[in-house]
């Protein structure tokens, strides 16, 4: 197997991109986006983590349940969580193993499982929200004014549109 030199391995690459992306449109905003979302995402599991205990994924999953009222469909937590339903169900799993959220059955589809938050689920929530939200005020908010804020609300609403139903 022939190894390419880094420049014939930069230049091909260069050359995929400049097809794709003409002009390298959006190419910088697309990497300072997946930059800053690496970056506050480590930063914001580290100190909730740390200060609480309780993972982040798991902080999303108690505030999808708590945001619906106290309960969600399997299926509809995992698609409002962004995690895959195989992950949903194994860290649901963990999650009824440690007391914060129970398993029933939907009313209508004795199938249809759903996924309710107990007492202790959302008193950890409460203790864990104001660290984390702080967090999203220090690392994100502050470093925007309104009017960028709302220009990126706008504009990641419309790929997130784009995406799912385009």
């Amino acid at each position: 197997m022939q190894v390419l030199s880094e420049a014939d391995a930069a230049a091909r690459f260069d050359r995929i991109v400049a097809r794709a992306l003409p002009g390298r449109r959006g190419l910088q905003a697309w990497h300072a986006l997946l930059r800053a979302h690496a970056t506050l995402m480590r930063r914001l599991e580290t100190d909730l983590e740390s200060k609480t205990g309780l993972a982040l994924a798991d902080y999303d999953v108690l505030a999808q349940l708590a945001l619906a009222g106290g309960s969600l469909r399997m299926t509809e937590l995992a698609d409002r969580a962004l995690i895959s339903r195989s992950g949903m169900t194994r860290r649901v799993a963990r999650l009824v193993h440690e007391g914060l959220v129970r398993r029933g059955h939907a009313d209508a589809d004795a199938r249809g499982v759903v996924v309710l938050v107990t007492d202790s689920g959302l008193e950890r929530l409460t203790g864990a929200a104001p660290v984390h939200l702080r967090g999203v005020a220090d690392l994100f908010v502050a470093n925007l004014d309104d009017q960028e804020l709302a220009v990126l609300e706008s504009a990641l609403a419309k790929v997130t549109l784009d995406c799912t139903f385009g």
